[in-house]
C-alpha cells in the first residue's frame, strides 16, 4: 500500500479549500482513464470538457477523493464521497503545485530542481535527465509531455516525499507564458535546449522567442545557474536576459563549457566524447542523430550544474532510449519480412524536421520513407520553411508523404520521382501509407501534434498486425 503524498490536512492548507471528511491521497490525477486507487481527483474544466463528468468514474476507480468547484448538475444523484472544495479547480491545482515544491525545498536536504525549456529536445533532455539523476538519488520528472498552466502544477503536485530530485519542463505557445511557470518551479537550474522558429508565428520573430525562452531564468533560485546553448545566434540575447544568475554553456563551439567533441554516428545510436570542463567522457547512446547527442551533451551539462560528477551518468544514460512520438523506434512484422518505424509524431520544427531526416537516412532499408505532415504556428514564414526541407529530403527520401497544405508546398517542390502521395489531413493519408509499406522499408512519421500523424502511426501499426 502506498504512504500518503497528501494528507487531509495538507491539502487543506495547500489549497484553501474545504474537506467534506478528512481523506488522504497516495498520488494526484486529472484523468480517469490514467487514475491510480489512492488518488486524488481533480476536475479540470477547459477544451470542451469538464472533469466534474467523470467524479463518479474516478471513484469507481478507486479516488481517494475530489477536488472540485462547482456542485453537481440537478438531477444527478448526490454522491457521498470525499470532496475537497475550491474556488476554481484549475488555481487550487496551481496551489498545490506551489506547496509541494516549497516542501520539496525545505526537505533535509533540500530537493533540487532542474526546469526544462527550448524550442526542440525539452522532452527527450527531460527523460534523460530522469534516467541521469536517478543514478545519484530518487528523482521525479514529468510524465510525457506536461509541460504547461496543468501539466507543470501536476507535476509539482506529484513529487514523492522520498525524491531528491525533481525535473520539469516548461513549454509556452505564446508570450508570457513561461515566467509565471518559472516561478511556481523556481529552478535551481534552468536549461534552454534551443531557440528555432517554433510558434514564431504567435511571437512574430525569433529574437522574441529568445526571449520568452530566456523569461525562464526569472524562476531561479538564489544562486541558480542558466544552462545555454553556446551555438545559437541568439546566445548574447539569452546571457543578457540571464542577468546576474552564473551562466554554463554546451555545444560544438570551442568555448562551450560542455563540448561536442564528436559524435559517430550509425542506424542505431552514436558514439559520442564530450569534454566537461575540459575532461573527456565517451559514452555509447541508443539513439541516432546530432539532435540526440546534443540532449545528452546538455543533460551532462546540467548534471554539473547541479553539482554533481557527470561521469557518473555516463552508464545512466547508455540506457537510455528515445521515447513515443519523438524517435521511438519499432520494428514491425510485414508479410514474411520487416520494416523499420520512427515514430516522431509529436512535434515538428525546421530544425526537428531536419533532425530526423538525417535519423532517416542513416537506416540500412530498401526503401527510406518520409511521411510529413505541417508544421505549424509558424505564420507568414510556414510556406517557406516547408519548401526549405526539400533539398534535406531530397538527400534523405525514396519516397516521401506528405499531408497539409503547408507540406504541399513541400511535395511540390522535390523530384517527382520522389513523389508518394499526397492528402489534405493525416486521417486521409493513413491508409494509403498503410498500404504501400513493404518488406525492408524504414518510415519516418513527423509532424506537429496539431497534425494529427499520430493516426499514420496508427495506421501503420494496424496494417502490420494485419500481416501478422
Amino acid at each position: 500500500m502506498r504512504l500518503p503524498l497528501w494528507t487531509s490536512r495538507d491539502l487543506i492548507e495547500a489549497t484553501g479549500g474545504v474537506a467534506s471528511v478528512p481523506f488522504n491521497a497516495t498520488g494526484v490525477s486529472i484523468d480517469t482513464r490514467t487514475l491510480m486507487p489512492g488518488d486524488l481527483f481533480v476536475a479540470l474544466v477547459g477544451d470542451g470538457r469538464d472533469g466534474h463528468a467523470f467524479i463518479a468514474d474516478a471513484f469507481a476507480k478507486g479516488a481517494a477523493g475530489a477536488m472540485v468547484h462547482t456542485d453537481p448538475p440537478p438531477g444527478a444523484p448526490v454522491l457521498r464521497v470525499p470532496v475537497l472544495r475550491v474556488d476554481d479547480t484549475l488555481a487550487g491545482l496551481a496551489r498545490l503545485g506551489g506547496f509541494a515544491r516549497a516542501r520539496f525545498g525545505n526537505d533535509t536536504p533540500p530537493g533540487k530542481l532542474v526546469a526544462v525549456t527550448g524550442s526542440a529536445g525539452k522532452t527527450t533532455t527531460k527523460e534523460m535527465l530522469r534516467i541521469a539523476l536517478a543514478a545519484f538519488a530518487a528523482t521525479h520528472a514529468a510524465v510525457a509531455s506536461y509541460n504547461n498552466h496543468w501539466g507543470l502544477p501536476l507535476t509539482l503536485a506529484r513529487i514523492p516525499r522520498n525524491a531528491a530530485y525533481c525535473v520539469a519542463e516548461i513549454g509556452m505557445n505564446h508570450a508570457g507564458e513561461i515566467a509565471p511557470l518559472a516561478r511556481l518551479a523556481r529552478p535551481h537550474v534552468a536549461v534552454i535546449t534551443t531557440i528555432a522558429k517554433a510558434h514564431v508565428g504567435h511571437l512574430g520573430s525569433i529574437e522574441a522567442i529568445a526571449d520568452e525562452k530566456a523569461s525562464i531564468a526569472l524562476g531561479l533560485e538564489p544562486g541558480g545557474i542558466v544552462v545555454l546553448p553556446a551555438d545559437s545566434g541568439q546566445l548574447p540575447r539569452l546571457r543578457a536576459a540571464a542577468g546576474q544568475a552564473t551562466v554554463m554553456t554546451f555545444g560544438i563551439n570551442p568555448a562551450a563549457d560542455v563540448r561536442l567533441l564528436h559524435a559517430e554516428a550509425d542506424a542505431d545510436g552514436s558514439l559520442i566524447h564530450v569534454a566537461v570542463f575540459g575532461r573527456t567522457l565517451s559514452l555509447r547512446l541508443n539513439a541516432p542523430g546530432q539532435h540526440m547527442a546534443m540532449n545528452a551533451v546538455v543533460s551532462l551539462a546540467a548534471i554539473a550544474a547541479l553539482g554533481l560528477n557527470p561521469a557518473e551518468a555516463v552508464g545512466a544514460l547508455e540506457s537510455f532510449e528515445p521515447v513515443v512520438g519523438r524517435g521511438a523506434r519499432r520494428i514491425l512484422a510485414i508479410g514474411q519480412g520487416s520494416a523499420l518505424l520512427l515514430d516522431e509524431s509529436y512535434n515538428g520544427n525546421g530544425a526537428s524536421m531536419r533532425a530526423a531526416l538525417d535519423v532517416l537516412r542513416l537506416q540500412p532499408a530498401k526503401r527510406r520513407i518520409a511521411v510529413l505532415g505541417d508544421m505549424l504556428e509558424l505564420g507568414a514564414d510556414g510556406p517557406a520553411e516547408h519548401a526549405d526541407l526539400a533539398e534535406t529530403v531530397a538527400a534523405s527520401v525514396d519516397c516521401l508523404f506528405t499531408c497539409g497544405p503547408l507540406m504541399r508546398t513541400l511535395f511540390d517542390k522535390v523530384p517527382p520521382a520522389l513523389r508518394g502521395a499526397h492528402a489534405a489531413d493525416a486521417r486521409d493519408l493513413a491508409d494509403v501509407v498503410a498500404g504501400r509499406i513493404a518488406n525492408g522499408d524504414a518510415v519516418l512519421v513527423k509532424g506537429s501534434l496539431g497534425s494529427r500523424m499520430k493516426c499514420v502511426v496508427e495506421a501503420i501499426e494496424a496494417a502490420a498486425a494485419g500481416d501478422g
